[in-house]
C-alpha cells in the first residue's frame, strides 16, 4: 500500500483517504532539527521538570516533542496535554502524530477543540485549544492524570495560554511538584519565560526552511489605501496576485485581516485570473470554517492547477498548506481591542508587527525557496512594532477575572509573563459584580460558579442561566451562539437589527445567509443547552409566555448586556444605562425601526469617540425592563437646574442607572439638594453669573493680595472659589430657586465672612483702597494682579517724591505715570531712578506737547501739583 504523507516540518497535512491501519512509525522516516534537543530535554524534565524550547519554523517541535516524551518513566501512565492556540493546528498535529504511530486519532493521540473531540481511555497525548486547559485545571487543580503540559506556539501570546500557564505554575508550586511544564515558541525571547518558570533551562533549535526573497510592492501603501473603500486596496492585492502568478511558479498564500476582506479580494481575483486564462483555484481559509472545509484547503492541489489561498492570520503558524511558494502579505490583522475608558471591546484592523510579518514570510520557504510580496515600503517596515502585543494587554478580561475568582486567588498572586492591566481588570470585576458572578469583595458567588459550567463569555452565560426560570433557555442558547459567531448576514445590507439575524437563523429571511455559520451556531446552541442542564437554579419566576415573543430578543440581550440598555434621546442618539452615549448610523438601510425605538439593547458598539456607534442591537420594551431588571430600578429624588427656565426643578425619577424610565414632579424637594443644584449650576456657568459689584471685585482682589503675603488668608482665584463654594456661598443661597434671585446676594459680605476680625483690620492697614500722593490726591490702588498692585497717577503729582510708595510689608507699588491728558508715558517701580534718568527724556516730549504745564528742571525739589502749574507759579 502506498502512503501519501506530506511532511510539513512543524506542521503536517495528512490525506486520510490514503492512510491505512498499518502500524508504521513515521517518525523514523526522516530527521528533523529538533531531534538533537530531545536527549537534553528529557534530562532537564527528569531533573528539573521545566524547560523552554525555542525552535525556528520547520524544526518539528509540535509533532516531535510529545511523541518523544510519551514513554518517559516520570510520566507514570499519565497524559501529556499540549495547548495549541489554533483549532486547525491542533487537529492537524493530532492527526499527524496518530498517523506516525499507525493509529487513528483518539487512540494514543487525541484532541479536544470547540465542538469536537477525539479521545479515549487509551489516549496519552491530548492536543487542546482555547479554554479547555483552564477548565481541566479548574476541575482538578492537582491535575492528577496529567504528567506534562506543553504550551506550543507561545509566541502568539494567546490570553488562554497566559492564564493556563499562570494556573499551571501555581498548581506545580503548591499541589504537584512532579508536574512537568514545557513552553515552546518560534520567535519570542525565551529568557522572560524561563525566569517566570523559575530559571528553566533553555534549548534552541534551528529550523528547516529555504531562503525567501522579499519584494516591497511599489506605489501607495496598502495601509493608507485601506482607509478608503475596499475596492481600492482589494484591486491592488488582486493585481499583485496576478503578477505573482505570471512571474513565479507555485501556489500562493495571501494574508488578509478578515473575512470581509477575503471576500472582497476573492471577487477581484476571480475576474483577473479568468482574464489571464490561468488555471488557478481560489480558496479561502479562516478559523470559522468547519474541519472538512479546512481539510479541502489543506489538501494537495489538483494536477496542473495552481492554488491561491486567501487566509486570515490562521495560516501564520502551526499549519502549512502544501506547495506554497509565494506569500502575499497585506500587512494587516484583525485584533480585539478593549477600552477601559468605554468598557467595550471592538475588533480593530491594525498593522502587523515585524515578528508576525517575518512569520508570514516564512510560510513561503517551508518546502522550497520562496517569494514574499509585502504590500508596503521598506521604509514603513522600519516603523512596524517589533513584536505583537499580548492579548492580555488589550482584551476583555471578564472571562479571565471569573476564572481567577473561581481559582480562589488574587490576580497579583499569580505568576504572569505580563500582569493584566489594572484598569481593564478592575472594569472586568465590576462587570462580573453587575452580572452577580462576584460579590462586592470580588469573591465568586454561587451564581458565578454556575456560569463557569457554560464555556462561554460571562455575559452570555449569565443570559442563559437567567433565561432558565423565564422559560426561554432555548432562545437564549440560540442567541448566545449567534452572538459569538461571525455575522450571518451582511451588515451593510441588513443593518444592525439583531432580530433580522434571529429570524434568519430560523429560515425566515429573504437575505443571503452564511449557511456554514448557521450550522456552527446550531451546534453551539445544542452544546449550550446540554451544559445548561447541569446548571442549578432556583426557579421562582413564572415563564414570560404572556409577553409578546417579538420582544424576547431584546429581553434576553438585556440580560447579557444590562449595562447597554439604552434610551432614545432623539435625533439618532441614545443614552446607555452606564451613562455613556451611543449614536445610530443614519446611512444604514433598514435602520428606522431601531432608530425610533424608545428603548434598545446594544450588543455591539465600536467603542470609539465620545459616543459609540451602534453596530448590533435589539428593541426592548419598557415592560420587560421593569419586569426583568426590577431589582436594579431605583426611585431617585432629582433636583437640577433647568437651563431654559433658569430655575431649579425637582422630580422623583424611576431610574435604571443613568436612564430615567419615568419622572414626576417632587412637591417637597430637599432644601439641601436645591442649594447644591444651584451651586452646580453656578459652577457650570462660572463666577461671572454672580453679582460682582465694583466694590466686591476690589474686595476680592485685596484679599487675594493678602493671600500672597500670608497664606492664612483665603485664596481668591476662580478655581479655588468654584471648588469651595459649599463653604463661602452655600449657606447664603437657602431658598433661592431662580438664577435671577442670585442678584440679591451680597458678594462683598460673603467674602468678608471668610475673614477673622484681625484679618479685616490688617487688610485696611496693609492693602488700602487708596494711597495719598504728594499733590494731596487720593489715588486708588489696583490689585487686579495680586503680585504687582499699581497706581495710575499724573507724573506732576509725584514731584518731590524721592521713594516709591509701598503697601503691605514694604511691597513697592508699580506706578503707571500719566501725561496731563491721562495717557501712560512710563511704568516704573523705582521712582528715584526714574527722576534721575528717564524723566529728562520724557520731559522733552511732554513739554513740547503740553507747553502750558509745569516741567521743572529738578523734579526732586519741585512742588507737586494736580493742576497745570503750582498755585504760586
Amino acid at each position: 500500500m502506498e502512503y501519501l504523507i506530506l511532511i510539513l516540518l512543524d506542521s503536517v497535512y495528512i490525506d486520510n483517504q490514503t492512510f491505512t491501519e498499518r502500524n508504521y512509525d513515521l517518525t523514523e522516516l526522516l530527521n528533523l532539527p529538533v531531534d538533537t534537543l530531545i536527549p537534553d530535554l528529557k534530562l532537564y524534565l527528569e531533573q528539573q521538570g521545566i524547560a523552554v524550547l525555542t525552535a525556528e519554523p520547520g524544526a518539528g517541535k509540535t509533532t516531535r516533542i510529545p511523541l518523544a516524551l510519551r514513554h518517559e518513566k516520570w510520566l507514570e501512565h499519565k497524559r501529556i496535554i499540549m495547548l495549541e492556540p489554533r483549532r486547525v493546528a491542533a487537529i492537524a498535529a493530532a492527526r499527524f502524530m496518530a498517523a506516525s504511530l499507525g493509529e487513528q486519532v483518539g487512540q494514543t493521540v487525541g484532541y479536544r477543540v470547540a465542538l469536537d473531540s477525539k479521545v479515549s481511555k487509551h489516549t496519552v497525548i491530548e492536543v487542546v485549544t482555547e479554554g479547555i486547559l483552564t477548565a481541566m485545571i479548574q476541575h482538578d487543580p492537582s491535575l492528577e492524570q496529567v504528567g506534562l503540559i506543553i504550551f506550543d506556539e507561545f509566541h502568539e501570546r494567546n490570553l488562554h495560554a497566559d492564564l493556563g500557564l499562570a494556573l499551571a505554575i501555581e498548581s506545580r508550586s503548591i499541589l504537584r511538584e512532579d508536574l512537568r511544564i514545557v513552553v515552546m515558541s518560534a520567535t519570542m525571547n525565551p529568557h522572560p519565560i524561563a525566569a517566570l518558570l523559575g530559571n528553566a533551562p533553555i534549548l534552541s533549535s534551528a529550523g528547516r526552511t529555504y531562503p525567501v526573497e522579499t519584494y516591497y510592492v511599489a506605489g501607495e501603501s496598502i495601509f493608507n489605501m485601506y482607509q478608503r473603500p475596499y475596492s481600492d486596496w482589494a484591486k491592488k492585492v488582486a493585481s499583485t496576485i496576478q503578477e505573482a502568478l505570471q512571474q513565479h511558479e507555485g501556489n500562493v498564500l495571501v494574508f488578509l485581516p478578515g473575512i470581509r476582506e477575503i471576500r472582497s479580494v476573492y471577487r477581484e481575483c476571480a475576474s483577473l485570473i479568468h482574464l489571464m486564462g490561468s488555471k488557478a483555484e481560489i480558496v479561502i481559509l479562516h478559523g470559522g470554517m468547519s474541519a472538512s472545509e479546512q481539510d479541502q484547503v489543506l489538501a494537495p492541489s489538483i494536477e496542473h492547477t495552481r492554488k491561491v489561498v486567501l487566509s486570515t492570520s490562521l495560516a501564520e503558524s502551526s499549519i502549512t498548506i502544501n506547495g506554497i511558494h509565494i506569500v502575499i502579505d497585506s500587512g494587516l490583522m484583525r485584533t480585539p481591542i478593549f477600552s477601559a475608558r468605554t468598557g467595550m471591546q471592538h475588533l480593530a484592523t491594525e498593522r502587523v508587527s515585524q515578528d508576525s510579518a517575518d512569520q508570514r514570510r516564512g510560510r513561503a520557504g517551508r518546502q522550497n525557496a520562496g517569494i514574499c510580496y509585502r504590500m508596503w515600503s521598506e521604509e514603513e517596515q522600519l516603523y512596524l512594532s517589533p513584536t505583537r502585543l499580548p492579548e492580555i494587554m488589550q482584551s476583555d478580561l471578564a472571562s479571565t477575572a471569573l476564572q481567577i475568582a473561581l481559582w480562589g486567588t488574587e490576580v497579583n498572586e499569580l505568576n504572569w509573563l505580563d500582569q493584566p492591566p489594572r484598569a481593564a481588570y478592575e472594569q472586568a470585576c465590576q462587570l462580573l459584580i453587575h452580572l452577580e458572578a462576584l460579590d462586592d469583595q470580588k469573591c465568586i458567588t454561587a451564581h458565578g460558579r454556575e456560569l463557569t459550567k457554560l464555556r462561554v463569555h460571562p455575559r452570555l452565560a449569565h443570559m442563559i442561566v437567567k433565561a432558565i426560570p423565564l422559560g426561554l433557555v432555548q432562545q437564549a442558547c440560540d442567541l448566545a451562539a449567534l452572538l459569538q459567531e461571525r455575522d450571518i448576514l451582511s451588515f451593510h445590507e441588513v443593518g444592525a437589527d439583531l432580530e433580522h439575524r434571529v429570524q434568519a437563523l430560523h429560515g425566515n429571511t429573504s437575505y443571503t445567509v452564511d449557511q456554514a455559520a448557521i450550522k456552527r451556531i446550531r451546534e453551539w446552541s445544542q452544546r449550550f443547552e446540554k451544559q445548561a442542564r447541569l446548571v442549578k437554579v432556583d426557579i421562582k419566576d413564572a415563564p414570560l409566555e404572556h409577553l409578546s415573543s417579538k420582544f424576547h430578543t431584546g429581553l434576553l440581550l438585556s440580560l447579557a448586556y444590562p449595562d447597554r440598555i439604552a434610551k432614545n434621546r432623539g435625533n439618532g442618539t441614545f443614552l446607555l444605562r452606564m451613562g455613556k452615549g451611543a449614536v445610530w448610523n443614519k446611512k444604514l438601510a433598514h435602520s428606522e425601526y431601531l432608530a425610533t425605538a424608545s428603548y434598545l439593547v446594544a450588543a455591539e458598539l465600536d467603542g470609539t469617540g465620545t459616543d459609540s456607534m451602534i453596530r448590533l442591537a435589539a428593541v426592548i420594551s419598557e415592560a420587560h425592563i421593569r419586569e426583568v431588571h426590577q431589582a436594579h430600578i431605583q426611585l431617585v429624588s432629582q433636583v437640577h437646574y433647568d437651563e431654559e427656565s433658569e430655575r431649579i426643578s425637582a422630580s422623583i425619577d424611576t431610574c435604571l442607572g443613568s436612564i430615567t424610565l419615568q419622572s414626576v414632579p417632587d412637591p417637597k424637594p430637599s432644601a439641601e439638594k436645591i442649594q447644591q443644584a444651584m451651586i452646580e449650576a453656578i459652577r457650570r456657568k462660572g463666577l461671572d453669573s454672580l453679582n460682582w459689584t465694583k466694590t466686591a471685585v476690589q474686595w476680592r482682589e485685596r484679599i487675594s493680595f493678602m493671600h500672597h503675603l500670608q497664606a492664612d488668608y483665603p485664596a481668591m482665584d476662580d478655581q479655588t472659589l468654584l471648588a469651595d463654594m459649599n463653604q463661602w456661598l452655600l449657606p447664603y443661597i437657602e431658598g433661592i430657586r431662580r438664577f435671577s434671585e442670585l442678584r440679591k446676594v451680597n458678594i462683598t459680605e460673603l467674602l468678608t465672612q471668610q475673614l477673622s476680625w484681625e484679618q479685616r483690620q490688617a487688610i485696611e492697614r496693609l492693602a488700602p483702597t487708596h494711597i495719598d500722593v504728594p499733590s494731596g490726591s487720593r489715588i486708588p490702588v489696583n490689585y487686579h494682579d495680586p503680585l504687582r498692585p499699581f497706581i495710575a497717577v499724573r507724573l506732576q503729582e509725584l514731584f518731590g517724591c524721592l521713594t516709591t510708595p509701598t503697601i503691605g510689608y514694604h511691597t513697592p507699588l508699580t506706578i503707571h505715570l500719566l501725561s496731563p491728558a491721562g495717557r501712560p508715558v512710563q511704568v516704573t517701580n523705582d521712582l528715584n531712578s526714574f527722576w534721575q534718568e528717564a524723566y529728562f527724556e520724557i520731559k522733552k516730549d511732554l513739554k513740547g506737547r503740553y507747553p502750558k504745564h509745569y516741567w521743572p528742571e529738578n523734579p526732586l525739589t519741585a512742588e507737586p501739583t494736580h493742576r497745570a502749574k503750582p498755585r504760586q507759579s
